[in-house]
């Protein structure tokens, strides 16, 4: 899979990436120096867990045959400690739908072991480095 970012225009931080057939923008914050028009990369950072941790409940309702009506994640960011190597993600989950305490019990295991959730705590990620010609 690749995923292709580029410069909105000169000299400015708005990007535009590119993933498969999806096109969405990214920007930093006023205080950084940008004009806060699109999400910024940490915050792009944060809802992939949000929404790896969504989509896990329901996939994992739908192969268990739960009553699971829709789901909620809300994570909040505490990023004070992230130059000292610790970022902090809180994330609080609401089931909706009649499910009993032993399916919200369940679900809630689920999620905790989601593949976002996983990489970020578990995984060691490499990251290669290379330049790309500017002509390709």
């Amino acid at each position: 899979m690749k995923i292709d970012c580029e410069s909105e225009s000169p000299g400015a931080f708005p990007q535009i990436v590119r993933v498969r057939q999806h096109t969405f923008r990214v920007d930093v914050g006023e205080i950084t120096g940008g004009t806060d028009s699109a999400p910024d990369p940490h915050d792009y950072f944060d809802s992939a867990l949000a929404a790896c941790k969504t989509t896990t409940a329901i996939w994992y309702a739908r192969r268990n045959a739960m009553p699971l009506e829709r789901v909620e994640a809300h994570v909040e960011r505490d990023d004070h400690e992230e130059r000292q190597g610790k970022y902090t993600l809180r994330v609080r989950m609401v089931f909706h739908g009649p499910l009993t305490e032993e399916q919200r019990t369940r679900l809630h295991a689920a999620v905790g072991k989601c593949p976002i959730h996983k990489l970020m705590t578990t995984s060691d990620v490499v990251i290669e480095m290379a330049p790309l010609d500017p002509a390709s």
